[in-house]
């Protein structure tokens, strides 16, 4: 599993997850990742954070580790459809690493990292 983020400028971190992802691993995520992508892309102050509904993204440690570092997040409904628009990255990447047909776990993760950085600007926004 993986974890990523993006903005219209591109890519963000890409971050490999074992096993189940759990709250405490989100928020490891996010302290490692969100804010130096953020800077990575150049957002201004007034980024929002957006994260579906999965009970993980919504939970309580989450939740305050958001609010404590300042992160603005999106409203989204309860029971909206997933109109997450990184779907359509996870294609382009899956994509992407078939056509280059890794043979093992390792050089799948390693095509997952480099394919991810070269997604093109136009697929964010």
């Amino acid at each position: 599993m993986l974890w990523g983020c993006f903005a219209a400028e591109g890519t963000g971190a890409n971050h490999k997850i074992d096993g189940i992802m759990r709250m405490d691993n989100y928020v490891d995520i996010m302290e490692q990742h969100l804010k130096t992508s953020a800077r990575k892309l150049k957002l201004d102050r007034k980024w929002v954070f957006r994260i579906d509904n999965d009970p993980t993204h919504t939970s309580k440690v989450v939740t305050k580790w958001l609010k404590d570092n300042k992160v603005k997040v999106l409203e989204w409904p309860s029971q909206s459809p997933d109109l997450n628009p990184i779907e359509h990255l996870w294609t382009e990447l899956k994509n992407c690493v078939r056509a280059r047909r890794p043979t093992n776990l390792t050089q799948l993760h390693q095509l997952c990292q480099e394919e991810w950085a070269n997604i093109h600007p136009y697929y964010c926004g």
